[in-house]
This record gives structure tokens, C-alpha cells and sequence, in this order.
């Protein structure tokens, strides 16, 4: 017996979320038996998880499993399993609504052109409606664990901005949904079209897929299973094919694309645990949303029991954008996020993961740079965290950065510090470095022209990150890193230069240095000869241990206060502007010059002017 059916409308987000899954995933409308057996998959997780402090929720009916099968002429698939089930409450929770913020962040991410694919369903929770790609009714019984017979309840809806809800006799826990199926999709009314597509998709699901037994095309009344039904991780490795990790992967991230690679381990000794590791091969949406407090990557299994996601304990932060699973044999069934933060198990743990990924991208670089490549473009900015997050494996992170460099032949073409080292001048004693806002401000920056005229090669630093790297990056194999726009350069040991030459030309510029100090005033904190410059008329320079500008810049848009401090203006004495700005009489062109000069010097470094109008006066000025 039933209750009185209740009409409810779905919240915004969710009609949001149908209306982009029904129009958008028409070339991949196979997601849906991958993402239903998916969400049955974790309700036995779930269950089998409760029922280690509550046995009696199993009542008898201990094997978990998933059952799908076919009615023709109803025109129906039906995916049921024993799993947690749901009271009335959780259905409204998990389907009427969607309560994460991420998803309300992955609506607001889809511009008019990003169409929804199939990499995005499932990440947010929202796999479910997927159902809606193939089927214009879907209905869902369920029952939770524990609960009486006449607790059950049934959802309904159409997909088109409402549902229904009821409460129902439900004789057996679990959950059952439904799919009828849309006129134009018969092709999944086919038992070998769905026995195909569990091979392909859900194959490593560690519970049993069941159908129907068939005998000359009709059911015989018993169940078969056909996936393997074991925890893919247990397995042998030389029994897997890369097809069947490939196909993990997908179940584990909801990204329909391949992952970039993989390793998988079993350890026994002190410590006995399997480990399945994957690179994505582009960032996942939940990463670019959630940034570094937000953390699914890992999921952790004690003696093949789903346990929890716990990246955050299993793998540092460094290394958010690894996916995979966990399986301990040390750690009790029991164990708590609380208890994970105290147990020296999960040390070792993250000892352990931490070093299998640094070999799986030691092995990338070294046998397959181009795939190297690809991860580096993906999660470069968030692997050189490392620096200062994992001291004990700095080196090992240092060795694996990659840099464009002046060398290099646009952006993508990067470097590594050991092809640095290769390429140093005999008498360089250190990497040079040079950080700014940009690719393009960073090869374009006056501060280049010397070293660059010498032949000697320079990173361009120009990740939001970089700078603040670059604090906890200051040698590397014996070598100090030197930023090229702080404190004096001394290039005479490169260049083989003449000291009594340089002292000549900077005697020869003492009226024109002590005329821009006037000038300037308050605005420098110097200003001086540079060895920097060859062509452009002046540049900013910073103390040894000051804040790079780029830094300043970023550190006030997030609303944090500076230290105040003062740049030094170098100048090139032998440019005509400069020149110029020497033999000028005029107090007032004279001091248009120089605040010109400054204003260019502070562009050029990425800077914004205080004064945009100030500057363009002056720049008309003197071009009448």
C-alpha cells in the first residue's frame, strides 16, 4: 500500500543540471548504465562499511550485488542492488536537491559555448541523471538498511522540472531505478548491447553484475554474473590489461577521457597495503574548483572494505590531482578521519604513495617526455607546491620542474634545471632567473639585455607561484639561484669585462644620476649606473631581499598589506634619451623626462601606473 503521492518541484540547479545533461551528451549516451552501476556499487560500499559495527543490517541477505535486466516489452532497464538504500529524506537530499556548492560552481563554469560532456556527469554527484539521456520516466524504489518493510519510497519524474514522492512496501533493502526508455532507444533493449557496455565500463566493479541467464534468447528464471565481480587492484598485475585499468580510471574520476599513466603496487612486509596511483591526463573540474582544501583524489579501503576518501591523510597537497585507491591490511575496519590524523600507519602510508608518484613522473620524464610534457602543462603550478611543502623530497620535486627560458622558443618549450646546468658559460657560477606577470613581460623585460648579449641562458618565471617558489628554491646542485632583477649584477666575471671601464662610465654619469635623484625624489629609493641594460634607457631594480613587484601586485589584490618599499632606478647612459635628459635645461621637460622614464620602467615590469593620464600628457608633450 501506498500514501498519497506528493508533487514536488526540483531545485534550480537540478533543472539546470537535466536540461545540460538531455542536450548535451547525445554522442555519449552509453554514460548512463556506467553511472547508475556506479552509485550501486558505493550503496554496498556503504553498506558493507556499516555493517561492520552492524551486522544485523546485512539480515540474512549477505551477498552484495547488482542485478540489471531488460523487460522488451515495457520498454524498461531496471538497475537494483542490495546496497544502504534510502529513507525518505535522503532521496529528497541526494535527487530533489544537489547541496554542494562544487556543482553550483560547475553550472556557472559551462558558458553558452562549453557544452556538458561526459567528463564533467558524475563528478558533482549529478551521474544520476544521466538516466534522463536515454529514458523520458524514471522511477526509483528504495528502502534503507534497517528499516521496516512499509518505510519504503518511491521517485518518480519525467524530467521536466517536478517529481513525484510516495511512500511504499518495499519487501527487500536496496535500491531499484528504472529507465523507460525514449522512443528512439531501442538499441538498449538489447541484452548484448548492456552486457557490452558492463564489460566495458564497469568490468572492475568489485561486487557481482548480474543478468538474467538466457536460454535460445529467453530468460531461464536464474541470474548470471558478467564482470569479473573482484577489486581490480587485488588482482595480479600481469593479469590486468591496460584496457581494464583504463576502464578504473573512468569509474574511479568520471572522466570519460584516459588517464596519462599509472602504477600499481602491492607491498607486504612491515607493512602490508596495494596502491593503484593515475596521472589525469587534463585537470579535473573538481581540482580547478576546489582548490587545495577541497580534496577527492584517494580513496582508502581497509581489507577490501571501502573506508572513506582521504587524500588530504594519503597523499600531501601538492599531489591533489592524483587519482587512484588505497588498500591497507594494518589499519582497523574502524578507523575514522580523526584517527587517520594520529596513526603512524598513514605516515608511512604517505611516505610510500608520495614516492611511487614521484617515480611514476621520474620514469615519465626521463622514457616519455612528451607525456611528461602534457603533465606539466595540466598541474605544473600545483605540483611546484612541493618546494616548500615536502622538504625530505625537494630535490627529487626540484629535478622534475620544467621552465621556458630564454632559450626556449615560446612558453610550451620548457626546461629542466639539469639542461640548464649543462648549458652554463665556464665561468657562470650561478641559474639565473627572472620572474614576472607573463610569458610575454617576462622575454620582453629590459633586465635580459646584458645577460642576453652574453650568451647566458635565463628562466622565465611567470606562474602566479613562481615568486614565492623561488623562496624556497635557492640552490640547486651546488648552484644559487640568482634573480636577475634584484641587488647589483656583477657581470664582469662573464663577460670577462674591465672593471676601470665600468668605474669610467659610471664617474662619466654622475650628473645625470644625481640630476634624476633630484628629480624623482621620494618616488626611488636610488638610482644608478646598470649592467643590466644594453638598449632599453632604464629599468626598476630591488633590493637583494625584497618582495619581487609581481609579488607586491598579487599580495595587495588579495588585500594583504605590503611592506612599503622603494625601487631602484638603473639607468643605460649611453641611450639618447638619457642623453637627452642630461643636456635638458628645462626644469619642467626635465622632470617630464623622468617621470617618464620611471613610468616606462614600471610598465615594462608589469606595473600599473598611478597616474595613466599624468602619463600620457607627458608622452604628448614631448612628442609636440
Amino acid at each position: 500500500m501506498t500514501s498519497a503521492t506528493e508533487t514536488r518541484k526540483f531545485t534550480a540547479e537540478v533543472d539546470q543540471v537535466l536540461h545540460l545533461v538531455t542536450h548535451s551528451l547525445y554522442s555519449h549516451k552509453e554514460i548512463f548504465l556506467r553511472e547508475l552501476i556506479s552509485n550501486a556499487a558505493d550503496a554496498c560500499d556503504k553498506l558493507r562499511f556499516e555493517a561492520i559495527g552492524k551486522p544485523e543490517l546485512l539480515a540474512g541477505d549477505g551477498e552484495l550485488r547488482i542485478d540489471v535486466s531488460v523487460d522488451r516489452q515495457a520498454r524498461t532497464i531496471s538497475v537494483r542492488d542490495n546496497g544502504i538504500g534510502m529513507t525518505a529524506d535522503e532521496v529528497v537530499a541526494n535527487i530533489g536537491t544537489i547541496a554542494s556548492s562544487g556543482t553550483r560552481k560547475f553550472l556557472e563554469a559551462l558558458s553558452a559555448e562549453q557544452k556538458a560532456d561526459a567528463n564533467l556527469i558524475g563528478q558533482f554527484g549529478v551521474g544520476f541523471y544521466s538516466a534522463f539521456v536515454v529514458a523520458d520516466q524514471v522511477t526509483l524504489v528504495t528502502r534503507r538498511a534497517g528499516a521496516d518493510e512499509s518505510a519504503g519510497v518511491r521517485w518518480e519524474s519525467a524530467g521536466s522540472g517536478e517529481y513525484t514522492l510516495a511512500s511504499a512496501a518495499v519487501p527487500s533493502r536496496g535500491t531499484t531505478v528504472t529507465l523507460h526508455l525514449k522512443p528512439e532507444e531501442d538499441e538498449f533493449l538489447e541484452e548484448w548491447q548492456l552486457r557490452s557496455l558492463i564489460a566495458r565500463y564497469s568490468d572492475h566493479i568489485g561486487f557481482p553484475i548480474r543478468m538474467p541467464k538466457l536460454k535460445d534468447g529467453k530468460p531461464t528464471g536464474e541470474w548470471e554474473t558478467v564482470n569479473q565481480a573482484s577489486a581490480l587492484w587485488t588482482r595480479p598485475k600481469n593479469e590486468l590489461k591496460d584496457e581494464e585499468y583504463r576502464g578504473f580510471y573512468k569509474h574511479l574520476s568520471h572522466d570519460f577521457g584516459d588517464p596519462l599513466a599509472w602504477t600499481h603496487n602491492r607491498v607486504e612486509g612491515t607493512q602490508n597495503f596495494t596502491s593503484l596511483l593515475y596521472l589525469p591526463a587534463r585537470v579535473p573540474f573538481d581540482l580547478l574548483l576546489g582548490g587545495r582544501d577541497e580534496r577527492k583524489g584517494l580513496k582508502l579501503y581497509v581489507k577490501r572494505v571501502f573506508i572513506m576518501d582521504a587524500s588530504e591523510q594519503l597523499l600531501p597537497a601538492y599531489l591533489r590531482f592524483v587519482r587512484g585507491v588505497v588498500d591497507s591490511d594494518d589499519l582497523p575496519l574502524n578507523v575514522s578521519r580523526e584517527l587517520l590524523q594520529q596513526n603512524r600507519t598513514i605516515d608511512k602510508l604517505r611516505a610510500a604513495c608520495t614516492r611511487r608518484v614521484l617515480d611514476l613522473l621520474d620514469k615519465l620524464a626521463k622514457d616519455e617526455p612528451e607525456k611528461y610534457a602534457t603533465f606539466w602543462n595540466a598541474f605544473g603550478s600545483v605540483f611546484k607546491e612541493g618546494l616548500a611543502e615536502d622538504a625530505a623530497n625537494r630535490e627529487r620535486i626540484a629535478k622534475l620542474l620544467r621552465f621556458a627560458s630564454t632559450k626556449s622558443d615560446g612558453p610550451a618549450q620548457t626546461v629542466a634545471l639539469d639542461d640548464y646546468l649543462g648549458r652554463m658559460l665556464p665561468n657562470q657560477d650561478a641559474i639565473y632567473y627572472l620572474t614576472a606577470d607573463g610569458y610575454a613581460a617576462a622575454k620582453g623585460s629590459p633586465q635580459l639585455e646584458a645577460l642576453r648579449a652574453l650568451g647566458v641562458e635565463v628562466l622565465l618565471l611567470y606562474d602566479r607561484i613562481d615568486e614565492w617558489m623561488a623562496g624556497y628554491l635557492t640552490e640547486y646542485a651546488g648552484k644559487k639561484l640568482r634573480n636577475v632583477a634584484k641587488g647589483d649584477l656583477d657581470l664582469d666575471r662573464l663577460a670577462g669585462g674591465d672593471a676601470a671601464k665600468r668605474k669610467e662610465t659610471e664617474k662619466s654619469a654622475e650628473g645625470v644620476v644625481r640630476k634624476l635623484k633630484e628629480l624623482l625624489g621620494e618616488r626611488v629609493r636610488d638610482v644608478r649606473v646598470s649592467a643590466r641594460l644594453t638598449d632599453s634607457p632604464a629599468c626598476l631594480v630591488l633590493g637583494e631581499h625584497d618582495l619581487g613587484l609581481a609579488m607586491q601586485r598579487l599580495l595587495r589584490q588579495a588585500g594583504h598589506e605590503v611592506p612599503a618599499s622603494k625601487p631602484i632606478l638603473e639607468i643605460h647612459p649611453a641611450h639618447p634619451l638619457i642623453a637627452k635628459l642630461d643636456q635638458e635645461t628645462d626644469t619642467v621637460r626635465a622632470t617630464d623626462l623622468a617621470l617618464l622614464l620611471l613610468d616606462q620602467a614600471q610598465l615594462l615590469d608589469g606595473g600599473v601606473l598611478e597616474d595613466p593620464a599624468a602619463y600620457v600628457r607627458r608622452v604628448n608633450a614631448l612628442l609636440v
